[in-house]
């Protein structure tokens, strides 16, 4: 007989996310809808990593008397939003989705020269996967950049690959808009 705690919830499974998803220029979760081929961005390998860290400062830290991590005197300071993933394709404009600060001309990739980043540099996008139940999740990164560079590995009798870290920003003109937004939604809820 089983202990009475070693039990799951009866909709477990339901929410399961299952494979690697897909990300996309575009996705609209009130209409969700099979990904159009030019709203895919790239084939990927080794999955998708999605990564939203808070950073957090306690004003209480130099405060005599008063205990670490006060609830009462925490304080969100930013979160850091990324999304990892390696890439199989080498167009040039998946060379410049990497590079962040880049232009591309025709077959050719060229970098910015240092200053202030371009504004059409920012793009938004989604990563979108399925739920076991037929439902999806997904990840919308706005304003993402690259921010870890280009980075190519080849092999003999291998496919080269590319290593992407996208970070999201936040716009001045949307200071209280954090950069990634999560849905999770059951079929019907489309």
């Amino acid at each position: 007989m089983a202990g009475k705690f070693t039990v799951i919830p009866k909709d477990t499974f339901d929410a399961l996310q299952l494979d690697a998803g897909v990300l996309l220029r575009t996705f609209d979760p009130s209409a969700v809808a099979a990904p159009k081929d030019e709203d895919i961005i790239c084939a990927t390998t080794g999955g998708i990593k999605v990564d939203c860290k808070p950073a957090y400062s306690d004003l209480g830290e130099d405060v005599d008397n008063c205990p670490n991590n006060m609830m009462e005197l925490k304080h969100l300071d930013s979160w850091e939003c990324t999304l990892g993933f390696t890439s199989l394709g080498t167009s040039p404009d998946g060379i410049k989705m990497s590079l962040g600060c880049a232009t591309v001309s025709s077959n050719k990739v060229t970098l910015d020269a240092p200053g202030v980043v371009d504004k059409t540099r920012f793009n938004d996008l989604w990563w979108v996967g399925d739920r076991a139940d037929g439902g999806y999740v997904a990840v919308h990164l706005k304003n993402s950049l690259s921010t870890d560079g280009f980075s190519l590995q080849t092999s003999k009798n291998g496919k080269g690959q590319t290593s992407v870290t996208l970070t999201g920003h936040v716009s001045i003109n949307a200071q209280n808009e954090m950069p990634m937004e999560f849905y999770s939604s059951a079929p019907s809820e489309g």
